[in-house]
């Protein structure tokens, strides 16, 4: 096989979509599809939300990407890049999460700060039993913070780390999460853009090389009842005009009692955004099953400095390593999206001074000082993200629009769904 390229996008529903390009095409720098896809579900329903266009003809949009962009990628003769959505009119497309995610950086940028991102990704583990059904994979000796055969029989995180490593990926970790058989990846922190590029592009290799191995690797936030719920937590600090990290109180301790005035403002917007923010970064029916109280989940509007019960999370490192945590996202969400709502929320509470309450001091299991969570269902979190009009306006009107309209529908079709049919319902796709 000659070179080929794999140019793919990131829709609203967290779906790599994209086309393979032959090796004569690659220099065209473009492919086209039709803007539909914006209106497509996962149960392949056609929708007319805004932005989808289906009573206008369905026309094409404009997947477009620089030659420097190209990366090799997992498959032998195949390289793989990611594009920016132009619409039919040749305008970046409002629905565009990396669009989204480059307008929240540019915001940053014109105070003299640029946003830096870590992002953790926490997943399960399924395998077909005999009968062809989904269960969890045998890892009977999985415990958290598991490393090693017992952990994963089957080595196929041992490819995973390998590729990440040939490809240049800087993984952070690697390890067992709490339920077994879950499991945690982490990259390093990068700007923003390059490190969602990343998560994005990983996430989707973690999944192929796992599926070699028999083994769908499910980031769905609660594909097991009983089991706890999984994460995409969302990192973040900024560098100064002269490189030095704007989050860092000067100190090279880290913590609550060393916060300066711009950490305090983007708690503050965080806090303040809340339940808006839910609806935008947990956008899943079994989002709602995983942010609980008591769950280490981000259900509480709330923050505190090294406390896993709380949203907002206030690393104890200082200095350089200084930096902010948030913690209700879930990899349903499109990585790009939930990232740039993430930062606008924070600047939105630099850029009002919007008043930070004060700090969690409950253990967020028995006691708890927050009175307000997340909404309790995903229908209740639309409700909550259409009220939130400033939220929804700094990070794009039309996205957020069109991102109501398409959770409202499956709000509606996963109402009854319990169980085995809910996983379902999302486990191939997310």
């Amino acid at each position: 096989m000659t070179d080929r390229l794999r140019l793919l996008f990131c829709d609203a529903l967290s779906i790599a979509r994209g086309k393979y390009l032959p090796a004569s095409k690659i220099g065209d720098n473009a492919s086209r599809f039709s803007q539909g896809v914006f209106g497509t579900h996962y149960d392949k329903d056609l929708l007319d939300v805004p932005g989808s266009l289906m009573m206008h003809g369905l026309p094409d949009m404009e997947a477009r990407y620089a030659a420097t962009d190209i990366r090799e990628s997992w498959h032998d003769d195949t390289r793989i890049v990611i594009g920016d959505l132009y619409g039919h009119d040749g305008e970046p497309l409002s629905l565009c999460g990396r669009g989204a995610l480059k307008r929240a950086v540019a915001a940053w940028q014109k105070r003299d700060l640029n946003p830096k991102v870590g992002i953790e990704l926490e997943c399960f583990a399924f395998m077909a039993n005999e009968q062809g059904r989904l269960v969890p994979y045998d890892n009977p000796g999985g415990v958290v913070y598991g490393t090693g055969p017992f952990t994963d029989p089957l080595r196929f995180n041992d490819a995973i780390w390998g590729m990440a490593e040939k490809l240049g990926f800087s993984l952070e970790c690697l390890t067992a999460e709490y339920d077994a058989p879950q499991f945690e990846y982490a990259l390093t922190f990068d700007d923003a853009v390059q490190a969602v590029d990343d998560i994005f592009l990983f996430r989707q290799m973690a999944r192929e090389i796992a599926l070699e191995f028999g083994i769908v690797l499910s980031f769905m936030p609660k594909p097991i009842a009983e089991a706890g719920g999984s994460g995409m937590h969302i990192n973040f600090s900024f560098t100064d005009k002269d490189g030095g990290n704007a989050v860092s109180s000067g100190s090279d301790k880290g913590g609550p009692d060393h916060l300066n005035d711009l950490s305090r403002g983007c708690l503050a917007g965080l806090m303040h955004h809340h339940q808006g923010l839910a609806g935008l970064i947990a956008p899943t029916a079994t989002s709602y099953q995983r942010l609980q109280p008591a769950s280490i989940s981000g259900y509480w509007q709330n923050w505190a400095g090294d406390h896993r019960g709380v949203t907002a999370r206030i690393s104890s490192e200082g200095g350089a390593k200084a930096r902010m945590e948030h913690r209700m996202a879930d990899a349903s969400a499109n990585p790009y999206t939930a990232t740039a709502a993430v930062l606008q929320a924070a600047l939105l509470g630099v850029e009002h001074n919007y008043p930070l309450q004060p700090m969690e001091t409950g253990d967020c299991f028995d006691n708890v000082n927050a009175k307000t969570g997340t909404a309790l269902d995903l229908k209740r979190a639309m409700d909550d993200l259409e009220r939130d009009s400033v939220l929804g306006d700094a990070v794009g009107r039309e996205l957020v629009d069109n991102h109501i309209a398409m959770k409202r529908h499956e709000a509606k079709k996963t109402r009854d769904l319990e169980g085995d049919r809910l996983r379902d319902f999302y486990i191939h796709y997310i």
